[in-house]
């Protein structure tokens, strides 16, 4: 929060200053948990958060942004000064359709056997690392590795040391220049359906996207990926011929051999070529790894763009498609009679595919509510995203309320570290919920009344029209709060801080108290999905 109040003189121009300052005194007046003073797992994600921000760190990235010799030789120095060498069974996967910060715990990153690490295992491992990087920073400039590029050494670690028969590792941002991007010779890569994202860094169409991507291919190792435009599909063709591999296109799920249709426990039509993807590399790294005859895996040459053969799956794949779970990914939430929807797109590709498991799903369960049911958007975005087209894709899902807060969990500072950011400030984060209600009322023809009644005593704004009403709040539980209306019993819990809300403001939520069924789609950012979850999902916090 100093770090906020330092920057706001410059902020006083902006159109949305009176607002951000209120909001800004209400969330510092709180008072933050004191540390532990012991070395446990809230010292170690705190120590972690550190690197977010750390200078030096920051500045080397930037440095190397551009020059993938430079930044693989980087992130080859930290793995030797961490003492690591790599001799692991690697799958690169590269998913593009989503991104995959955490949801609501750092742990979740690193995961064995389908699991998360547990807390123990996480900071003993983390101070292994950390100590040992920081104790011969000064022989080398004093460099610490970036967030990221710490959690991949330590991702390595701990595979390294728990024994891992395979490690399946997901890139960060692109691929050329990633800093996973550093295991010569991996069993199998793949890269799934391409999107618009990360512009800056990747390029600003989709062919130079493709080319960063592609950039994970290695010479003589297979390689797959699924349906793309021909643009992108040219690239990719192109980069595997120059890199020297094959390069398959995996079949419709339709196509593989199985008593009855593969059952998937994700839903989304999308998820059926992710599915396919998945199980091309798994028959692959099977087919490589354990076939006694050498050919099976000898290196592979381009030869054009192929595409991948169906086969049968395995009862372990069929039960492992079938029992797939990913929160926050088109999951759905029934508490009592208010049903969340949440799903973390956050690029315009990924939206459409939102949307459209939306428009499917939802009038299923309204068709059995038996009564009225209202329908609300939760939604932010953050960083270069484009909220605009985004928020036009959900216009037509005909929402009753439109309601926008920043990815802050609750008002109230408490000590869980796994879900702080600094990397984006406070009043930026405000500035863009209120741009993106602007944005929803230009879309769904309102004007904007300059007018507006205050949502909370010396808060954000309310600007209310006739079942298409838009509100910001102060931070995610306060949003949930209202727009359940008491109804969830788990956001009920007499433990969760209530922020007040003005008796007017209330009374506008008639429309909800009187509803036979409350219909949330929260989407937009993994980050505001996860910080929900924090509240709606209390298991995940264990």
């Amino acid at each position: 929060m100093l770090r906020l109040f330092r920057v706001l003189g410059r902020l006083r121009a902006c159109r949305h200053w009176t607002k951000i300052t209120e909001l800004s005194a209400r969330l510092s007046s709180t008072k933050a948990a004191p540390r532990f003073r012991r070395m446990d797992y809230q010292d170690a994600v705190c120590t972690l958060n550190t690197l977010q921000t750390n200078a030096s760190a920051l500045e080397q990235v930037k440095r190397e942004r551009g020059h993938p010799e430079l930044q693989l030789q980087a992130m080859r120095g930290f793995l030797q000064r961490a003492g690591l060498k790599l001799d692991l069974c690697i799958v690169c996967f590269l998913h593009s359709l989503f991104s995959s910060p955490h949801l609501v715990q750092v742990r979740e990153r690193i995961r064995i056997n389908g699991q998360p690490i547990g807390k123990e295992l996480f900071t003993k491992y983390f101070w292994q690392v950390y100590c040992r990087l920081e104790e011969t920073k000064d022989a080398h400039g004093g460099s610490m590795p970036a967030y990221f590029r710490f959690l991949t050494i330590l991702a390595f670690h701990i595979f390294l040391q728990e024994k891992v028969d395979l490690a399946v590792f997901e890139v960060g941002i692109g691929g050329a220049y990633d800093c996973t991007n550093i295991i010569r010779r991996p069993w199998v890569c793949g890269i799934s359906s391409l999107g618009i994202d990360h512009t800056s860094i990747l390029g600003d169409t989709i062919e130079k996207i493709a080319w960063q991507k592609g950039g994970i291919f290695k010479p003589g190792v297979p390689a797959f990926t699924v349906k793309q435009p021909d643009g992108p599909k040219k690239v990719l063709q192109e980069r595997a011929e120059e890199i020297g591999c094959s390069l398959s296109v995996c079949p419709d799920l339709e196509k593989y051999q199985s008593e009855g249709s593969l059952r998937l426990g994700l839903a989304g039509h999308h998820q059926r070529s992710n599915a396919s993807l998945a199980l091309q590399l798994s028959h692959t790294w099977l087919q490589r790894h354990f076939l006694t005859d050498p050919a099976s895996s000898s290196p592979v040459e381009f030869s054009g763009v192929s595409p991948a053969p169906a086969f049968q799956p395995s009862p372990a794949m069929i039960k492992g498609l079938a029992e797939t779970e990913w929160p926050g990914r088109n999951q759905t939430l029934k508490h009592g009679p208010v049903t969340y929807f949440l799903d973390g797109a956050h690029t315009t590709r990924s939206m459409q595919a939102c949307v459209r498991w939306f428009n499917e799903i939802a009038p299923q369960h309204e068709r059995n509510a038996g009564g009225p049911v209202v329908r609300v958007l939760l939604f932010n975005a953050t960083g270069e995203r484009d909220c605009g087209a985004m928020l036009k894709l959900l216009v037509p899902c005909f929402f009753d309320f439109a309601v926008f807060c920043p990815n802050i969990t609750e008002a109230i500072a408490t000590c869980n570290a796994d879900q702080q950011n600094f990397n984006v400030s406070v009043e930026n984060m405000l500035t863009r919920c209120l741009d993106n209600q602007q944005s929803w009322r230009v879309l769904n023809g309102q004007e904007e009344k300059p007018e507006a009644e205050l949502l909370i005593g010396g808060g954000l704004p309310l600007v209310a029209e006739r079942h298409r009403d838009t509100l910001v709040f102060p931070c995610i539980l306060s949003a949930l709060q209202w727009i359940s209306q008491g109804r969830d019993s788990v956001l009920s819990d007499p433990n969760k801080c209530v922020i007040p809300v003005k008796p007017s403001i209330n009374a506008k939520a008639a429309l909800l108290r009187e509803a036979v069924n409350i219909h949330v789609l929260i989407t937009g950012s993994l980050h505001l999905v996860g910080g929900a979850l924090k509240h709606l999902d209390p298991a995940l916090n264990s």
